[in-house]
């Protein structure tokens, strides 16, 4: 199982902060984690439609989206964070 994380806009518009999920074993990088929430139902595919706007986290450490998702325990997605 890996618990994945939602944060801000992503987490109003999937309507839930976090779940725990068994991958399929073809999911092996962020983006094609993306792919498999995107097909999930229509909530994963608004929030995932512009990957330009999603940045990740694996266990916790900022990950590009073509990072090996593989021995992750947990997988943050978020916004791009502005300072101010």
């Amino acid at each position: 199982m890996t618990k994945l994380l939602y944060f801000a806009r992503m987490r109003q518009i999937i309507g839930k902060g976090e779940e725990e999920i068994t991958l399929p074993a073809e999911v092996t990088t962020v983006n094609l984690l993306i792919d498999f929430l995107k097909k999930r139902d229509e909530a994963y595919a608004a929030a995932f439609a512009d990957p330009r706007i999603i940045r990740a986290a694996i266990n916790q450490a900022h990950a590009p989206l073509d990072a090996s998702i593989a021995g992750a325990r947990e997988i943050a997605f978020f916004p791009p964070v502005t300072g101010g």
